[in-house]
This record gives C-alpha cells, structure tokens and sequence, in this order.
C-alpha cells in the first residue's frame, strides 16, 4: 500500500520531484501512526481506500507543517501590503483533520469518553 499512498499524496499535494524524497519518509510515518491508531481487530485493508487516502493527507499535513516554520510571505506593491503568516500551519491543520475525518471510524477513540454516571 505504501507506494499507492506516495502515488496520491503526490498527486494531491502536486508534491515537486525534488520532494519526493522527503514525501516517502512521511508516507511510511503516516502509515505507522494510522496502523498503531486503528480499532482492535482492525486491518489497514479492512478501512479500503480511506486508509490509503487518509495517510496520504496525513503525509501532505506533515510537509505542510515542516513548511510552516519557514518566514511569511510578505509582498507591498505601492501602498498596498499583503503579508500571510502560518498559511503551513493553517494547511497542516485542515489536512490532519480531513485524515481524522475520513479515518475516524476506522480509529480507535483519542479523545473524551463518557462511561457513565453511578447512581
């Protein structure tokens, strides 16, 4: 699955050649945190194409972090300045979340749980 996972964050992200490097390595660290995060019983296979393409956005949501370090775009032209601070960080966000969307019933519970009340 590894390679099909490359194959569309690639195509998603429209992720240069000079990246792909780079996008392997994140691939094959999205697949290991979605396996080690899925419900007990539970197969990367048994999720279909959600496990691949929720891999793949977690892959782009870590290049996009890894890019939100970098200095913000600033441009003036005459009197008018345009300046965008964390879009990386903003993007990385908005794809970890599509990632946790199309995977969520696939993953085991991460967050508040309510048991219920004795009584």
């Amino acid at each position: 699955m590894s390679e099909e996972i490359v194959s569309l964050a690639q195509k998603l992200g429209r992720v240069a050649e000079t990246d792909l490097e780079l996008l392997v390595l994140l691939c094959r660290a999205a697949e290991e945190e979605v396996a080690g995060r899925l419900r007990e019983g539970l197969t990367p296979k048994d999720c279909g194409r959600a496990y691949v393409l929720g891999c793949a956005w977690l892959a782009l949501a870590a290049l996009a972090g890894n890019e939100g370090g970098s200095a913000p775009m600033k441009f003036t032209a005459g009197e008018v300045s345009i300046q965008e601070e964390g879009s990386g960080t903003q993007r990385a966000k908005a794809l970890r979340l599509q990632a946790e969307t199309v995977l969520g019933p696939y993953l085991r519970d991460s967050g508040f749980v309510f048991r219920g009340v004795p009584g």
